[in-house]
């Protein structure tokens, strides 16, 4: 039986901090206050729609696919009042999905590497690509999910 009031909880979690963010991010890219609002709406539509995937046992590639797609989707929706930074705001709100804990993950085991003697060499190289094969791939699916929306709508135009 799924707990409805913690599932609601997880998810206005999971909303609030990828807004608080996607807003950050926003103001590391200067965006003005009405870019920056987007930006913050964006971040909460993303990891929610992410958290969701996850939580229906989506890889994280998909559920990261899954949520640039509708991001990417909603940005296309609202382009008359986003102007020229459509993409750039889509992408702001994507952001916080890019798994800096995988990153952190895969340069530590490989700069672990690089001591005189590696206790357990095959175990951290395989972990090391691992984690790094999940940023790059979580990091295409983002990419990709951003871009398909619009080619999906210029095909549907022409």
């Amino acid at each position: 039986m799924v707990d409805l009031a913690a599932t609601s909880l997880h998810l206005l979690h999971q909303a609030f901090f990828g807004a608080v963010a996607a807003g950050g991010f926003g103001v590391l890219f200067n965006f003005g206050r009405r870019c920056l609002s987007w930006a913050i709406g964006f971040g909460a539509v993303a990891l929610t729609v992410r958290t969701l995937a996850l939580d229906a046992q989506w890889s994280l590639e998909a559920a990261s696919f899954a949520a640039a797609f509708v991001t990417g989707a909603l940005a296309l929706v609202f382009r008359d009042r986003l102007g020229a930074a459509m993409e750039t705001i889509a992408l702001a709100g994507c952001i916080p999905m890019i798994p800096g804990a995988f990153f952190a993950h895969a340069l530590l085991g490989f700069f672990a590497l690089t001591a005189p003697d590696v206790p357990d060499l095959q175990a951290t190289v395989f972990q090391s690509m691992q984690a790094f094969l999940r940023v790059v791939f979580t990091l295409g699916a983002i990419g990709a999910g951003l871009v398909v929306p619009g080619h999906l709508f210029r095909i549907g135009r022409s």
